[in-house]
């Protein structure tokens, strides 16, 4: 059977749960971030958009960009949550899902069209479920490769769908900037364009040897992404050897504004680690700074944990290790796991119980919404009474 890869991307996905969650908001230009001058967007709804306002920008050129501009402190304990509903629909298709983020994954539905149907049937289910289960929208690409399918869906946004033909990568690709390449970013971008390659087909009908000399080893991977190459396979959570997160910012970042990104990398994985039933005994903190060189920091944990909130507590005290430049992109990764066995021994017992409650609390958010129960403290955060 023909491989057939689904990339699902959920719309604006922090700022739509803020407007899906606040009628005050829906239909005008939403932020979410930092308050503060020294504040960064974490997310910016479609509204926004058209006035400049994106992901990583200083929350003070937002708000000179967008004076109607509403900003929402985010929530991650809510995106976690309704991030849990969502890949439970992905699973309901497929136990080939490659989680990216809270809102973003790879399906390899290639062994599921016997019972499921074509890949774009399955992709219209999803949606729908999505819709119907979250009041959010997603957007989804299909293609034989993992990488015409990512760009199908960035292309068919918002809550489209787009199916790149069989056999047609190729052609699908060739019309598209090359900056869309993996791997691409602004200086290997102005390297290309004096190379006089402006778009995916030029660099697909240019010498792999010539790129490898102009680009390093970078140049024949980017000659085959171009080309329709791509043969990396869906990789599920309970087959990696370590589950990790990564963002790339469009704006460099450094110091504390880093530390909204890190938190949101250590949740999502940690909620991966809990539908792949491991946990992690080490956490690593991964910066590529605005040079593009590379800074990692490891620490191994006393105690193996799927817990969004010991990681992220270990990724920020790593960070502090890190001198304080320009980033372009931090990464969260959990390693060494193992399966998530129960809790042994007398000191254990209150483990066990969080544990258990925790597991509770995740059933009833997945059936009855994120806010149907919530610690006293959030509640007094989100100003209901106690």
């Amino acid at each position: 059977m023909e491989q057939a890869i689904l990339h699902v991307d959920m719309d604006a996905f922090y700022a739509s749960v803020a407007q899906r969650d606040d009628p005050r908001l829906r239909g005008k230009p939403v932020a979410v971030g930092g308050p503060s001058r020294r504040g960064v967007v974490l997310a910016a709804s479609y509204e926004a958009r058209p006035f400049g306002v994106r992901s990583a920008m200083p929350m003070a050129r937002a708000i000179r960009l967008c004076p109607q501009l509403s900003v929402v402190p985010p929530d991650f304990e809510k995106y976690s949550a309704v991030s849990e509903q969502v890949f439970a629909i992905f699973h309901s298709f497929t136990p080939e899902v490659e989680g990216l983020s809270l809102d973003e994954a790879f399906l390899d539905v290639t062994r599921s069209q016997s019972l499921l149907g074509p890949p774009l049937a399955q992709a219209q289910s999803i949606k729908a479920k999505i819709r119907g289960e979250t009041q959010l929208t997603a957007s989804v690409g299909i293609a034989e490769v993992k990488f015409a399918a990512k760009i199908a869906s960035e292309l068919s946004k918002p809550d489209g769908l787009l199916e790149v033909p069989r056999g047609q990568v190729r052609e699908f690709l060739a019309p598209l900037p090359a900056a869309r390449l993996w791997g691409v970013g602004p200086r290997t971008d102005e390297q290309l364009k004096r190379l006089g390659l402006r778009r995916i087909g030029d660099v697909a009908r240019a010498d792999p040897a010539f790129l490898e000399a102009q680009l390093g080893s970078n140049g024949r991977w980017l000659h085959d992404l171009a080309n329709g190459i791509d043969p990396r396979s869906v990789e599920p959570d309970l087959q990696a050897k370590s589950v990790g997160a990564e963002e790339t910012f469009e704006e460099d970042l450094q110091g504390e504004h880093l530390l909204p990104f890190i938190h949101g990398q250590a949740l999502r994985v940690a909620a991966r680690l809990r539908r792949a039933g491991l946990r992690a005994r080490s956490v690593h903190l991964k910066i590529k700074f605005a040079d593009f060189r590379i800074a990692t920091r490891q620490e191994t944990l006393p105690d193996p944990t799927d817990d969004g909130a010991e990681i992220y507590r270990v990724a920020a005290r790593q960070l502090d290790r890190v001198e304080l430049r320009p980033v372009r992109l931090t990464g969260v990764h959990a390693g060494d796991l193992g399966p998530a066995a129960p809790q042994l021994g007398l000191f254990q017992e209150e483990a066990k119980k969080r544990e258990r409650l925790n597991r509770s609390l995740d059933r009833i958010a997945e059936k009855f919404g994120p806010d149907a129960v919530l610690p006293a403290d959030l509640l007094k955060k989100k100003g209901r009474p106690l």
